[in-house]
């Protein structure tokens, strides 16, 4: 990414090793490392495919999921309490009047997305969200978040 665009933002970075790398290759090495924009927590299944868990435990996560936003993994978070941990932060950002750029993982995206737009999380997202692109949300200053543009791609 040109100097330029990189200084053109300010950047944020969720403090997992993976994204500090990933916005270091954007060209953000100095990105300021955001606590809240850690990955969901999902306590004793950390690390787990979901579809396995899905194969191995079909009628537990069966019922879980249709918790939707207060799905919570035994010893995690719920994506619900995802977007309450984001929400000071959001409102944070929707004051400072500068676009900014915020490496994270699908668990934040997919908690600041079901926000924008009312997802419910219960079956599929009304839009697919692709995993190698860029996603547009505007905030402001109470931390609500609306959809500016989905999917951009990066390369």
């Amino acid at each position: 990414m040109p100097a330029a665009i990189a200084t053109a933002y300010d950047w944020y970075t969720s403090p997992l090793l993976r994204a500090r790398e990933t916005a270091a290759r954007l060209g953000a090495p100095g990105a300021r490392v955001a606590p809240e924009l850690v990955e969901m927590a999902w306590g004793i299944w950390e690390g787990r495919r979901l579809e396995d868990l899905r194969r191995e435990q079909p009628d537990r996560m069966a019922l879980m999921e249709a918790q939707g936003l207060d799905f919570r993994p035994p010893e995690g978070e719920s994506p619900r309490d995802v977007q309450r941990r984001l929400k000071p932060w959001l409102a944070a950002i929707g004051t400072h009047g500068r676009n900014v750029v915020a490496v994270t993982h699908k668990g934040v995206i997919r908690a600041i997305y079901a926000a924008a737009t009312g997802w419910p999380m219960l079956g599929k997202p009304p839009e697919n969200l692709a995993w190698d692109a860029t996603h547009l949300f505007r905030v402001d200053e109470t931390g609500a978040v609306a959809v500016h543009h989905l999917n951009l791609k990066l390369v």
